[in-house]
């Protein structure tokens, strides 16, 4: 499974680029507004930090608007991924733009029917919202299990990749790999607490105990060879 940042907080995806572990990262309007910095100088700065596709989102509704600023961000840098809401014009947008050659993450996807119609576009992203459905008592890891078992299906004319959203904690990454999910985009928390289980803590504790009582280092052991 690949893993994406959700954040536009350039400070977090540099931290966190340096473990090499990050393939990329989600913004939207919500994100980079916490930054309080213009919108294109905030996504050239990530784009530079990391190499892999960049989230941007358009604002615009209506097809012609999408396209148009789809246009305009892409032009940033070349891995920047336009992302466009999964609506009637969000789809026309992505085809167009697909067309161009731009990378698109569809989003907003809350239903199996729509992620069938994300591949349709050619969608090189489609984001599950699985947080949010939880949110109202429906199953998110569900809808990622349908569409999954809808991609494998047309191996030969699906190419888009399923990117987890909307993730709340690590099980939910570890369900949505289990369930063959592409990508999960995480909050830098969420990332940070993959990592975490109290027994390597406990393990790493005693083991440097353990050494500390020798006297010895490693590096003082290399230099005396």
């Amino acid at each position: 499974m690949k893993f994406f940042i959700d954040t536009a907080d350039i400070g977090e995806i540099r931290d966190l680029g340096k473990s090499g572990l990050l393939d990329g990262v989600t913004t939207n309007p919500s994100l980079i507004a916490k930054t309080g910095r213009p919108l294109f100088d905030a996504l050239a700065e990530i784009c530079a930090a990391l190499p892999g596709p960049v989230s941007a989102e358009v604002t615009a509704t209506e097809a012609e608007g999408m396209v148009a600023e789809g246009r305009a961000l892409a032009a940033i840098a070349a891995n920047i991924a336009v992302k466009v809401p999964l609506t009637w014009d969000g789809l026309e947008a992505c085809r167009r733009l697909r067309a161009d050659g731009t990378m698109v993450n569809v989003t907003l996807c809350f239903s199996s029917a729509q992620a069938l119609l994300a591949a349709k576009a050619g969608a090189s992203f489609v984001s599950p919202f699985i947080g949010r459905l939880d949110d109202i008592g429906q199953d998110g890891l569900g809808l990622i299990r349908d569409i999954r078992a809808i991609y494998r299906q047309y191996p030969d004319s699906i190419a888009t990749q399923v990117l987890v959203a909307s993730v709340r904690g690590p099980l939910q990454v570890v369900e949505s790999a289990k369930l063959g999910a592409d990508i999960a985009t995480v909050p830098p928390k969420v990332l940070r607490q993959l990592v975490q289980h109290p027994l390597t803590d406990k393990g790493l504790a005693a083991f440097l105990d353990d050494w500390a009582r020798t006297g010895q280092t490693i590096l003082k052991q290399a230099a005396a060879e």
